[in-house]
């Protein structure tokens, strides 16, 4: 099985890692959380930052009166082999490392007035701090504001419930090891730390108790009650401290002095002598070391689970955003052309049903042409006046003698060229709906999000391919509108009946050849002749257009874009792949999450059970 101090070492590197990559919070989802780690907990005053520097054996919290403490200090320790040389780093300020712990303290007070202001406010944002040294054990802690009954001058009145909401909003986490601290010269009913662990760990399962201030108690009196659990019973053995008085403090006392001073104390103390192996800071700190390690080892299979799921949903994610690319010319070539045909696979998709979008264009030909073509003005154009009109000029300075042929053709021409303006129309319609269509395709394929550059060019490309397509339409549309007025269907005006004048079998003379009856027979020739042309364009136009147009969409949207392409150097084709700044941040944070996740798998698994 693996030492204590491996499995404990692996799990602070593991939260170490997850704090620099901010995988932590998060209701307790995060890896960060699934791993154990001890809240010091206490009122003001209670000697919390005594404790702590104790356990790490150096002198490195700021000291005042009131608040002192007012962002939550998650302290990691990292143990080192003897003779290395301690230091300390903060997650705000990684590249630099803090040898004088003079200088850590002016740190976590100047990072604090970063966020809270010179004031005597509280924030919940945490300073995050590791301290590599062979006198520690390997521990994460985190040191939380002490807790008030009263707001003093300076504090909003709504300091005691934010303290209150803060503290529980660590203690509460099933994996939160609670270190209550209770100054030994108070009543233990009366303290904070206790009260809070009572409410938030009824069973006392993850509570462990430490009295401070031994040696400031009246003198006749002492605290055993407590310590061996006749006052308040906890599951786990209650610790007495002594920490350094202020004189020491004043005198800038060593704290490895103080250790041995504090072992001193209960070696010949005695009240507590009978007790002495199993109080001071340092049999705190390896108390803690053997629970954490007893907690680890159990929550394996379940931090497991977590890595695994977690593992899981990077990784989809990470497909979601894309793979990172190759930066050979090769591979950026390859990648262009799948995202083409990715988008490709989206736009035919649209235009065959699979996506909503492509019964627009049905829609242009069933309901838009028609309407048009109903619209056209046949009646102002075969209208009696006009025919009249237009047959006299046709006729010139001789009228005709039977039938006013060229005043056929010329009402024929004339109407036929109406059929132009629905038929552009049409074309157009179409052609905007394919627009809309790329546009749509564009932003559904989720290959293509993470290159802006590369969706402007396909864009680009794509629409200069439809306006290619637009004109080869417009001009087939538009030839099938002249060639019916061309060539007539002379077998439409064979078919006509001949309607001599009523009550004689003599034709019409000459003079009557402009008579409203004439002309009005006329007139519903043309109109019969220019319906049946309109049905047959109605049937013809959308034909010409899917041919020229979606057809053409279907087939080779994108064909010369990709000869182009496939022209183009490596820098060109590097451009064509710059990503979004932001998306690429986000995949990287993914990676660098994922590569973690891994990392702390294999680990824990070699650690845990070799």
């Amino acid at each position: 099985m693996a030492t204590m101090e491996s499995l404990i070492g692996l799990v602070n590197r593991i939260q170490r890692a997850c704090t620099v990559l901010g995988d932590h919070g998060g209701e307790g989802s995060s890896l960060w959380e699934a791993l154990p780690s001890v809240a010091v907990v206490g009122g003001q005053s209670s000697g919390k930052s005594s404790v702590l520097e104790s356990i790490v054996g150096r002198d490195f919290l700021p000291r005042g009166s009131g608040i002192v403490t007012r962002r939550p200090l998650v302290l990691q320790l990292h143990k080192l082999d003897r003779g290395q040389a301690e230091y300390a780093e903060f997650l705000h300020a990684p590249r630099k490392k803090f040898a004088d712990f003079a200088s850590v303290r002016r740190e976590i007070s100047d990072e604090t007035d970063r966020i809270t202001g010179k004031s005597k406010q509280i924030s919940n944002v945490p300073i995050h701090l590791s301290i590599y040294s062979p006198h520690v054990v390997n521990l994460t802690l985190i040191d939380l504001p002490g807790m008030t009954k009263v707001a003093v001058e300076g504090q909003p009145d709504s300091i005691v419930e934010d303290i209150d909401n803060m503290v529980r909003s660590y203690v509460e986490k099933p994996n939160c090891i609670i270190l209550a601290i209770s100054p030994a010269n108070q009543d233990i009913a009366t303290s904070d730390a206790i009260k809070l662990a009572r409410e938030v760990d009824p069973s006392g399962e993850r509570t462990f108790g430490v009295l401070t201030k031994l040696d400031l108690m009246d003198k006749g009196t002492n605290a055993l009650d407590v310590l061996e659990g006749r006052a308040y019973r906890l599951q786990h053995p209650w610790v007495g401290i002594v920490n350094r008085s202020q004189a020491d403090i004043n005198k800038n006392v060593d704290m490895i002095d103080a250790r041995r001073k504090e072992q001193e104390y209960f070696a010949t103390s005695p009240d507590y002598g009978h007790l002495a192996h199993k109080m001071g800071s340092e049999y705190l700190a390896k108390l803690l070391s053997q629970h954490l390690e007893s907690v680890i080892r159990s929550r394996i299979p379940s931090i497991i689970a977590l890595i695994n799921k977690t593992i899981s949903e990077l990784e989809a994610e990470l497909d979601r955003l894309g793979r990172p690319i190759g930066v050979d010319a090769g591979a950026q070539l390859y990648t262009i052309l799948e995202m083409c045909r990715a988008f490709d696979r989206v736009f035919k998709e649209h235009l065959d049903g699979g996506r909503p979008g492509g019964d627009r264009i049905y829609g242009v030909f069933d309901n838009q042409l028609p309407a048009a073509l109903k619209k056209l003005p046949f009646d102002k154009h075969l209208s009696l006046q006009n025919v009249r009109r237009v047959v006299s000029e046709a006729d010139g300075y001789q009228p005709h003698l039977i039938a006013p042929e060229q005043g056929y053709r010329r009402l024929i021409d004339g109407s036929l060229g109406f059929f132009k303006g629905p038929a552009e129309a049409s074309v157009d319609a179409v052609h905007f709906v394919l627009k809309e269509l790329v546009r749509k395709s564009i932003t559904e394929t989720e290959e293509l999000k993470r290159f802006p550059t590369l969706q402007a060019d396909i864009a680009a490309a794509a629409n200069e391919a439809l306006e290619r397509f637009r004109d080869d339409s417009r001009k087939t549309v538009l030839r099938l509108v002249e060639m019916e007025s061309s060539y007539l269907t002379v077998e439409f005006f064979r078919k006509l009946p001949l309607e001599p004048e009523k009550g004689t079998n003599n034709p019409t003379p000459t003079t009557d050849r402009y008579a409203d009856g004439h002309l009005r027979r006329i007139g519903s020739n043309v109109s019969a002749y220019v319906g049946m042309v309109c049905e047959t364009l109605r049937l013809t136009i959308p034909k010409a257009i899917v041919y020229c147009q979606v057809r053409e969409a279907k087939r080779s949207l994108l064909n010369y874009f990709y000869s182009q392409v496939g022209q183009r150097e490596k820098k060109q084709l590097g451009a064509m792949l710059d990503e979004d700044p932001t998306l690429m941040d986000k995949r990287n944070g993914i990676a660098k999450r994922l590569e973690l996740y891994k990392s702390a798998r294999d680990e824990i698994d070699s650690v845990a059970w070799k």
